[in-house]
Formats: C-alpha cells, structure tokens, sequence
C-alpha cells in the first residue's frame, strides 16, 4: 500500500541499507579529513571550475570548497560548520569523531543490535565524556598560557618557524578588543597583503583597508580626520526603464550637462558644509564628484564593503549613513590620521589613532596569495581558541593525551552498565583512540607502539600523556605547553555525537522528484564532482 503513495519518479532505500548508505558517506568525509589532522598534517589542494587553487588543511575550509551532494554528507559538514562558528577551531576532529562513532556504530549493526540501543548507549557516553572532561579539565591564569594555546592552534598551518611571534600577536590583540572574559572576534580585523616576506606582518591598532585614495590630487595624509560613511552611491542615478531625450539644439545639450555637473557639485558642498575631511563610500563616486572632492582637499575611498564600513564606524564613532541628504554633523567620526601606504604594488590606507582603540588590524604579509590565505586561516583558528578559552578560563592537555583518558574511563564506566547499551559505550570509547592514532600516522609513527605506549602510561597514572609531535616523544603534554580548550572538546564530542545519533536514527530514505538532468537515484549521490 506504502508503494502506491510514493512517487513513481522517486527512489527509495529502507531499512539497515539506508543507515549504511548514510554511515558510508560520514566515513568519506572524515577519511578526506584525517590526514589533515595535527601539526604533520598533509594539505589539500581544491581547485575550483574556473582553476582557481586553494591550498590548506583546514577542516571546515576543505569541506565548504567541496560539491558535496550526500544528504547524509552534507550532516556531517554542518557540525564542522556549527564548530567553526561556535569555537573557530577543532573543525577536522569533530568530523572525524562523528565518522568513526558511525564506523564503529556498524560493526554493532553487524551484530544484529537495534540502532535504538546504539543510539541510546552513545547518548549516555556523550554524556559521561563531557562530565569526565570537565574533571581532567585545569584552569589557566596566566598570559603565558594564552600564548601556549595560540601556538598549539597554529601548529600544521605552515607558520612552525613563526608560532611565537603569530601567538604573542594574537594574544595581545584579545587583550585589547576583550572585554572581561568576552571577545567581539569581528573587533580584530584582518588584512593580507602580497610583498615581503611572512615575518614582516604586523599588528596595527586601527582600520586596514586594501583600498587606495580615489584620486591622486587627493591629500595622501590627512591628520585630525572627521570621517564620514555613506552608503548612498555619489552619482547620478539613471532612470530604471529606457528613456530618450530629445534634443533640438547644441545649447540645449549643454545646459543638460551643466544641470548634471551642479547636481554632482552640490553632492560635494553638501558633503564640505559637515565638515568632514575624510570620506569611505559603500557604493560608487562618480568622476566629476572625484574632481570636486580632490578640489576641496577631501580624502575619499569608494566602494568599501560594508563589513569594512562597519568596523571604521565602531573604530571611530561614526555612523554609517544611508543617504547623502540626512548626515548631520554628529555622524562623522574621528582619528587622529588617516593615510595612503604603498604596501608592495599596491596602496592601503590606514585609519589610526581612532577613537575606540579597541578595534585593530592583524596585516599579514606573504609571498604569495596562497601562502597567506592559509596564514589567515591560522591565525583565525588560534583567535578562536584563545577567546574559547577565555570564555571559562578552562583547558585540557592536547596531543591525543585527554582523548586516550576519556577511553579508557568510558571503558571503565560500560563495565558499569547491563544490557546492550554496554557494548555501545565501549564502541564510543574506542571511537576516541582515533585521534591520536591518526596523529601518530601523520607524523610518521607507528600507531600500534604509539596507542599502547599512552594506554600504559595512563593506566599508571599519566593522565596528561599524550603525543609531542616535535620531538616524536610520549610526554605529559600539559607541561610541554601542548594545550587545547576545554569548549572545543566538548563542541566536538557533543556535536560529532549528536550527529551519528541522528544519522543511526534514519532507516527510510526517499528522494525528492526527479530534477531535469539530476539522477534521482539515491545511490548514485556522489560525495562530491
């Protein structure tokens, strides 16, 4: 009877073929992602349809740059997403968790137990890690274990021989945008700029913009700057539908183009009658206006995208106005300088001296583009962490160390528990080992020696042991200065578990109506072009 109500175009897999269809799709995601993870991680190149190359080994990076169309992928690229936006960091391990919980789930699968035990025995392994983590986890006071944490995230990112120096930056740019234990990340710009060399980036308490002055008449230097944002474009507008003019003699035509020309000059008093002496425009400036503004001495910017018009608004109390006719003078804002740099081929213009020194510009410099988007997505991933740190003043020791010790006390809590759910929390428990099994695999170890060599060094107590990947040594990672977040954990864990709970739950899938040159078959969904 069910038969007759579904489409006839549609397709359709029930039952354990549906759950491992969808546990197979989680698996090639995290198995594209392993080889990513930690400090002697390998890179991925994507390159796009137009044959544009990115080079990185970021997690949620990688996985938003692939054409993802398994619905059950596409699960598992959310949570990195979700990680991303909640933490900034640990993107790879929360999608290599849910992939090998869904692995694992399946061997229980094989063994004819009911995704509803399974399910219900990783709800309560989920629950036990996060209450085990908060008890292994230490809480940190000092700046220098800021830096330490920083330096941990940048690790694997191609800037090894710059940690310190990246780690110092990015910790005092936190102190300065942070507001007790509370940081506005969007506070912290950051810059790139292709010219000189990696060592040579800088931080800058003010606005960065990769804009130059509208016209070289224009002042390169303007001190006491009164700013104003506009959003309204400084041209004339033409009529939306066609239109036609008819002109009958030459003076006619002149005075048309005079009426335009004043239009445009008046723009231009209106704009020196606020006094502002600076000008950042969201939109475009006509060339006339560019004249006239050069004229009066006015420093002006256009097409500024509206993120950068909202951190010079913040930076120097201006407001961001919609329409030329509207500003008043208690709109404009202030600095004490603004100016055009020449930064390698191109100019910048810098805004300092602003009037909240709490927003700031990270410049990174590189060689090539490549090379300091991937900077970028390092010193973004380590803001991440050390505001996610701040957040509860809590870490964990890293190098796979807390992982090993959350699986062998799951362990420990499944001999606790009856029935079937047991077997449950001992698969989710082995799930854990992943991460410094991988670890050790991407540095070149052997991940046989490496797993049982932690596994006796906790059981005799050391619970803080885990993987230095520098020294290739089984050490107490917490005292080398190996740290991680407590937050990104247990973002990791419960969003990689809520996922495989959510996917094991799924026993119908049902295709939606054929699209016109789409396969409406559920098997020949691709994880990716």
């Amino acid at each position: 009877m069910v038969e007759n109500v579904v489409n006839e175009e549609g397709d359709r897999i029930r039952g354990v073929d549906a759950t491992r269809n969808n546990i197979l799709a989680a698996r090639v995601i995290s198995e594209t992602l392993k080889t990513t993870l930690g400090p002697m991680g390998m890179d991925k190149m994507l390159v796009d349809r137009a044959g544009g190359i990115t080079v990185t080994n970021d997690g949620v990076t990688i996985l938003d740059e692939m054409e993802i169309e398994h619905p059950a992928a596409k699960m598992i690229v959310e949570i990195a997403r979700t990680q991303e936006k909640e933490v900034g960091d640990g993107t790879t391990t929360a999608v290599m968790l849910a992939g090998k919980f869904l692995e694992n789930a399946e061997r229980l699968l094989d063994k004819k137990i009911h995704p509803t035990i399974i399910t219900r025995g990783y709800r309560w392994a989920s629950e036990k890690a996060i209450e085990i983590l908060g008890e292994l986890a230490v809480e940190i006071d000092s700046e220098e274990e800021l830096v330490k944490i920083a330096s941990t995230a940048m690790t694997g990112k191609g800037v090894e021989h710059l940690r310190e120096k990246f780690s110092e930056m990015i910790v005092e740019a936190v102190k300065i945008v942070g507001v007790g234990t509370y940081v506005n990340l969007e506070d912290i710009k950051i810059e790139k700029q292709r010219g000189k060399s990696i060592e040579e980036s800088t931080l800058i308490q003010g606005v960065i913009l990769d804009k130059e002055r509208l016209n070289i008449d224009m002042p390169s230097e303007v001190h006491d700057a009164r700013i104003l944002l506009l959003e309204e474009a400084l041209e004339i507008i033409g009529p939306e539908t066609e239109a036609k003019i008819s002109v009958t003699d030459p003076a006619q035509l002149q005075k048309f183009i005079s009426q335009e020309d004043e239009i445009l000059k008046k723009k231009v008093e209106t704009i020196k009658g606020t006094g502002a002496n600076v000008l950042f425009v969201q939109r475009g400036i006509d060339d006339v206006v560019s004249f006239y503004l050069a004229k009066a001495g006015i420093y002006a910017v256009r097409r500024v995208p509206k993120t950068d018009m909202q951190s010079i608004a913040k930076a120097t109390g201006a407001k961001i106005v919609s329409k030329l006719g509207e500003v008043e003078v208690t709109d404009l804002g202030s600095a004490s300088k603004v100016f055009e740099k020449l930064e390698g081929d191109d100019s910048m213009t810098y805004i300092t001296g602003c009037k909240n020194p709490k927003t700031l510009t990270i410049l990174i410099r590189g060689g090539t583009e490549h090379v300091i988007s991937e900077v970028k997505r390092a010193i973004k991933d380590a803001l991440g962490d050390v505001a996610a740190t701040l957040k509860d003043s809590k870490v964990v020791a890293g190098g796979g160390a807390v992982e090993i010790e959350l699986s062998l006390r799951l362990k420990k809590f499944a001999m606790s528990l009856k029935g079937r759910e047991r077997l449950a929390v001992e698969e989710f428990a082995s799930s854990l080992e992943f991460i410094p099994i991988t670890l050790a695999e991407n540095a070149g170890m052997d991940p046989i020696d490496v797993l049982t060599e932690l596994k006796a060094s906790h059981d005799a107590g050391g619970k803080n042991v885990g993987l230095n990947l520098f020294n290739s040594k089984v050490e107490d990672t917490m005292i080398k200065g190996i740290i991680e977040p407590l937050l990104i954990k247990t973002q990791a864990i419960t969003s990689a578990s809520e996922v495989a709970i959510m996917i094991l739950r799924i026993d119908d899938v049902i295709a939606a109506r054929k699209l016109k040159g789409k396969s409406d078959k559920i098997g020949d969904m691709g994880v990716y072009d």
